[in-house]
């Protein structure tokens, strides 16, 4: 028999504390849901002091200035570069039309000319 008792039976240990002090994971998902909210809003972010939130795909400045361009100057000149992109496809289209033109006219005129050319030798032949 030992002299201070077992020294091969350890102390029980306490419980362990549970890892989240939150009760949300108790919680139903209905509860859940009213607790927390489905709309969590737009991501934003703060980079090198300017304000930016992510809409349609895009990060946006929130303040209204980009990179030195306000946002609305910024939407003007995307406006405007469609409209010149536009106008200069129609351009180009109606260059396409007048070089068709020009080649069917030219040749028409060749054609013209050789009859004529064909006319005149057959009429000198007949002198």
């Amino acid at each position: 028999m030992p002299l201070f008792g077992n020294t091969f039976s350890p102390k029980k240990t306490p419980p362990r504390k549970s890892a989240s002090l939150s009760n949300l994971h108790s919680l139903d998902r209905s509860t859940r849901e009213v607790e927390l909210g489905l709309d969590y809003g737009t991501p934003t972010m703060n980079l090198a002091g300017q304000s930016l939130k992510f809409e349609n795909g895009q990060w946006i400045a929130e303040t209204g200035i980009s990179g030195g361009v306000d946002r609305r100057e910024a939407q003007r000149l995307r406006r405007r570069n469609q409209q010149l992109e536009e106008e200069n496809n129609l351009l180009r289209l109606k260059v396409d039309i007048l070089l068709d033109m020009l080649s069917e006219t030219t040749a028409e005129s060749h054609l013209m000319e050789k009859e004529l050319d064909e006319l005149k030798s057959v009429s000198r032949r007949r002198k």
